[in-house]
């Protein structure tokens, strides 16, 4: 099952593996649930920080990648047709 789910960050940690840039993020949703995730630095907003609101995706509950959400400072550009 994929989807996203708004949340906000709690903690961002940066650390390096063999050359390799992961981050380790724990999040909270809106229904209090918390869960951290450690993911390569392509997956995740550069900059992101504690307190940042962001849209976490997620394939079978694990979380796969951290945007930030349409509008938010930061954000990419929406799409214009």
């Amino acid at each position: 099952m994929l989807g996203d789910r708004e949340a906000m960050v709690l903690d961002v940690r940066g650390l390096d593996v063999h050359g390799v840039g992961y981050v380790d993020v724990t999040i909270a949703y809106r229904d209090g649930t918390t869960t951290t995730a450690r993911l390569g630095s392509e997956s995740v907003p550069e900059g992101m920080r504690r307190g940042d609101v962001v849209l976490v995706s997620t394939a079978m509950s694990l979380v796969i990648a951290i945007r930030r959400p349409d509008g938010a400072p930061g954000a990419p550009p929406a799409a214009s047709d």
